[in-house]
């Protein structure tokens, strides 16, 4: 639940992000830029290495407070998918990473001298059925020698380090076709123009994504990240913390679009009254408000269970779920309100209504969770 600590947080996150206007992010936008000096600002004030234990460098916070972070960041009109990642990926390195491992990099993320803002995951043919992917790593003596292409890899060009998942073991050699996955963390700095290319897609948001063509990437055995073939139970551990987190952003989205809406609405005077005192322009703006605020207590809910440890699995999807859909009801409500303005660059609308579109497919599309929820809450038979 809401905090004095979080209060503050709130405020001093709001204070930084008033540095970096609607105009800094509209002027991006238009030139598909990636915001360096914010990510920098926000590592310089520590609040990207929130997650990382203090022994580490890092803030030693919980996802709550991540979550608050991120949430106040995207209510501010900004957009934390140019580095929310470093957050949720830092999980695996820190349940599963080698002692070596966190200690070469963990310090040096927290204090922003490396970035770690890249998952190589999702490929061309396989979607969502990751257990099927095509990418392999191959050992060879004290290498791994990485074959095969990922494709909306977001952040690759601006992060040094990439987790990346690929298959150790053929998929015909294994009992469970979860088994034989394993995870590296791949120094980005060295691999490019060595076996790795990387190549930008553009897309209907500023999202900094791209392909990545693997070509034998030679990579040390020491890139392993806990045990080869565990890869795929290591990836399942960090899905609670994205999908708390992508809420909160979501929310922060939600909140922002109703904020202008609201102001408009009362400021736009046809036939001589303001537009939101008409009931049908009204009542979407409160339904919207009504649904951005469920959505947040079940955010909170989730959160909440994830800092004690607890099982949480339901609860971070149906807030991703709810919050994803909270916000693109209050975006279309946000353009609806504004009638033509809403889609002149200069009121920001439109640039933040195709930016909160995203979350409706990635990093997991509703679709999927209303899977799950079938499956694994009311026990449905499985559908897929």
């Amino acid at each position: 639940m809401p905090t004095e600590t979080h209060n503050d947080l709130r405020a001093a996150v709001r204070d930084l992000c008033r540095n970096f206007p609607d105009g800094y992010w509209r002027e991006l936008d238009a030139r598909r830029g990636y915001p360096d000096s914010f990510v920098k600002a926000l590592t310089d004030a520590g609040y990207l290495a929130a997650l990382i234990p203090e022994e580490y460098g890092g803030s030693g916070l919980g996802i709550e407070e991540a979550a608050v972070i991120l949430e106040e960041v995207n209510h501010s009109g900004a957009n934390s998918g140019a580095c929310h990642a470093q957050m949720y990926t830092m999980g695996t390195l820190l349940r599963h990473g080698s002692d070596v491992q966190k200690r070469e990099y963990l310090p040096r993320i927290a204090a922003g001298e490396l970035r770690l803002q890249a998952f190589g995951v999702s490929e061309p043919t396989t979607g969502s059925d990751t257990t099927q992917l095509k990418t392999t790593a191959t050992r060879k003596g004290d290498t791994y020698v990485i074959r095969g292409q990922k494709v909306w890899i977001s952040r690759a060009e601006h992060s040094d380090l990439l987790l990346l998942i690929a298959r150790t073991t053929p998929a015909d050699q294994v009992k469970k076709r979860t088994e034989g996955l394993s995870i590296f963390l791949v120094d980005l700095r060295t691999a490019i123009g060595h076996g790795l290319t990387i190549r930008p897609i553009r897309t209907m948001m500023n999202h900094a994504t791209t392909e990545l063509f693997f070509d034998d990437l030679e990579i040390p055995a020491s890139a392993l990240v806990g045990e080869e073939g565990k890869g795929f139970r290591y990836l399942l551990d960090g899905l609670n913390a994205e999908r708390i987190l992508i809420a909160a952003e979501c929310v922060g989205d939600g909140r922002w679009f109703l904020e202008r809406a609201t102001k408009y609405a009362k400021e736009r005077v046809v036939f001589a009254r303001p537009i939101g005192q008409n009931q049908g322009v009204q009542f979407p703006i409160a339904r919207a408000h009504v649904n951005v605020e469920a959505a947040n207590l079940m955010r909170m809910r989730a959160a909440e269970l994830f800092d004690k440890g607890e099982p949480c699995g339901a609860e971070a999807n149906m807030a991703k779920l709810l919050a994803a859909d909270a916000s693109w009801e209050a975006a279309n409500v946000a353009i609806q309100t504004h009638g033509g303005f809403g889609f002149a660059e200069d009121y920001d609308i439109e640039r933040k209504f195709r930016e909160t579109r995203l979350y409706q497919v990635a990093p997991i599309s509703t679709n999927m969770i209303l899977a799950y929820v079938a499956e694994h809450v009311l026990g449905l038979p499985r559908s897929y």
